[in-house]
Parts: C-alpha cells; structure tokens; sequence
C-alpha cells in the first residue's frame, strides 16, 4: 500500500525503540505525528519507577510525566521541531487520581495561550506495568 507521497518516518537512534513495527515520529506534509511515548529509556528501565529490594514498587507520576514530555521534545527535534510546535496532545492515565501531579508538571512547560490543544483519558494498562503516563502528539511545522 503506498501513502501520501509528501512523507516521512523517523525512527531516532539513542532514543527507546519501538515495541512493534512503527516510527517514533511520521511527518505528513507540515504535521509531525508522535507515537505513543513513555518514560521508558533506552534500556528499557522507567523513569518515574524505583524497584526496592523487596521487590515493592514505587511510581511517581510526577518524574514520569516530566520524562514523557522531555521524550516527545527529543523526537520532536530529530524532525526539526520542538514541543512549540505540538498543536494537540493526547495523554493516557492509568488512573485518573495522578491528574494533579500530571497537571502540575504539564504546566512547566505548556500554557494556555501558546500550548497544544489537549485531552486526558483514563485507561485500564498500558503496554508496561510500571507506566502511569503515556501521551501523543501532533506538531505542526
């Protein structure tokens, strides 16, 4: 099947691979789409997660949220972009209870009169145990 011909995928060395067959960022036309993006390093540790030695796990929804923004800007630079140019992001929760602490972070480096369009959803999983926080994007070049 051939796409839109004004097309093309970056797949961003350094950066934590895909889990399937997908790029970390596809650009159609003046619009970047970003893949679904976690605070999973490249080797495959989590930001946000700390793993005691009784095996107890503490999440932090706030080291998570920053690492997934951070994330998406690095992605987004390998395109030629930055986070000033998402014009809409889509955040998935694991429970809506972190929305504050997701919300306090968010609003370091986004702000209403400048930043992206933006919806929160809650969701069941995410392709990780570890993970509260995953997010989308769409810039505009």
């Amino acid at each position: 099947m051939n796409g839109p011909s004004d097309t093309e995928s970056f797949v961003v060395d350094g950066r934590a691979g895909a889990l399937a067959s997908y790029p970390h960022v596809r650009r159609v036309g003046n619009l970047l789409f970003v893949s679904g993006t976690s605070s999973r390093r490249p080797d495959n540790t989590h930001v946000g997660v700390t793993i005691h030695e009784d095996g107890t796990v503490e999440r932090d929804i706030r080291a998570q949220t920053r690492a997934v923004i951070e994330n998406i800007d690095r992605l987004l630079r390998a395109a030629g972009a930055d986070l000033s140019h998402v014009v809409d992001l889509t955040t998935f929760l694991t429970d809506m209870a972190d929305f504050k602490g997701y919300n306090s972070v968010y609003n370091e480096f986004f702000d209403a009169a400048s930043g992206p369009t933006r919806t929160t959803v809650e969701v069941s999983a995410l392709p990780h145990p570890h993970l509260l926080i995953e997010m989308k994007a769409i810039a505009a070049l």
